[in-house]
């Protein structure tokens, strides 16, 4: 495959992750900080995201998993994996984590277990999509500057 083919196609998926609601504007911010001296900056935000989130969300699990749950302990881990969600704009998954910090809110334990169910699929679906963004990043090497108007 012809290389500007491939810096298309590797735009074209980065395109798809903005249009499918995947990623939000913090992520191009992260693009930004980019340059030629930390070529892999974004990449390795988002496996230190998925790294520290993969606790989180296993401490969630386990309180889920409590027969009287505590909402205060469900709330705070939940505006902690929120608040790195927003780090790296992952937009769906962080809506999903503000729908749950609402059912908490409410005392819904139902809700709470359904509410994170869709966002571990969130979570997994997103997770999928990096990798093989970034792999095919790194196979077809540097990509020009992150610029506003690409997605």
């Amino acid at each position: 495959m012809e290389r500007n083919q491939m810096h298309r196609q590797l735009a074209n998926m980065r395109k798809a992750l903005f249009d499918q609601g995947y990623l939000d504007e913090q992520f191009v911010q992260l693009e930004e900080l980019q340059d030629d001296v930390n070529p892999n900056f974004v990449e390795e935000i988002v496996t230190l995201f998925y790294r520290d989130s993969t606790r989180l969300i296993l401490n969630i699990e386990q309180a889920l998993e409590k027969s009287s749950l505590d909402f205060s302990k469900l709330d705070t881990y939940m505006h902690q994996l929120k608040g790195k969600t927003t780090s790296i704009g992952a937009i769906r998954v962080k809506n999903e984590c503000t729908q749950f910090a609402d059912y908490c809110n409410a005392g819904n334990g139902e809700g709470c277990k359904r509410t994170f169910q869709q966002l571990k699929k969130e979570y997994s679906t997103l997770k999928k999509k990096l990798e093989t963004y970034f792999q095919f990043a790194r196979q077809i090497g540097p990509v020009e500057t992150a610029c506003r108007s690409s997605y």
